[in-house]
């Protein structure tokens, strides 16, 4: 049972950060943090993204658990569970590197989902890259997809209402 801990740990740290990513995506990159993330919503036809600094972001949360974990780092004075933080952090980042950059955006690998979850996770990022700009705009996570119709009518009524300029109106 000296593994239960750390495992619960881990799986409880990777899906904290799902609602970290959820609202950091929402909040600073579609906020403040625009910058970096604006070239992620244009066309572009370069490897990498400014976008791709909020990866180091990430990675630098990982490291930080990973050094508040380590005796070697802090000696007496570390704090046990941050290794596996940490190591939930990163599984989260690998996960996220997989399912966002690789299959919904295919940078790393070239395959469509034809049904399933995989599917529409695809769809659900597809309509958060409908809107033109920062404001509005839907499906703000990155590993839970909620319903594509559900995410559709959001926009629909994001439109109406002046929030959302949308980049294709056959979408609604």
């Amino acid at each position: 049972m000296d593994w239960f801990l750390p495992l619960l740990i881990v799986l409880a740290a990777m899906l904290a950060m799902e609602g970290v990513a959820w609202s950091a995506h929402k909040y600073v990159m579609h906020g403040f943090g625009w910058g970096w993330h604006r070239d992620h919503h244009e066309p572009h036809d370069h490897v990498l993204e400014r976008n791709d600094l909020y990866a180091l972001v990430g990675a630098a949360m990982s490291i930080a658990m990973f050094a508040a974990g380590s005796p070697l780092v802090l000696g007496a004075d570390s704090w046990w569970p941050g290794t596996w933080i940490g190591l939930g952090i990163m599984g989260y980042g690998v996960i996220y590197t997989l399912i966002h950059d690789g299959l919904v955006h295919q940078r790393y690998f070239h395959w469509v989902p034809r049904r399933g979850y995989a599917k529409r996770l695809v769809q659900a990022h597809r309509l958060h890259h409908a809107t033109i700009g920062k404001q509005g705009g839907v499906s703000f996570g990155f590993v839970f997809a909620r319903d594509p119709v559900v995410l559709k009518a959001e926009l629909a009524e994001q439109r109406r209402a002046g929030i959302a300029v949308l980049r294709e109106a056959e979408l609604i």
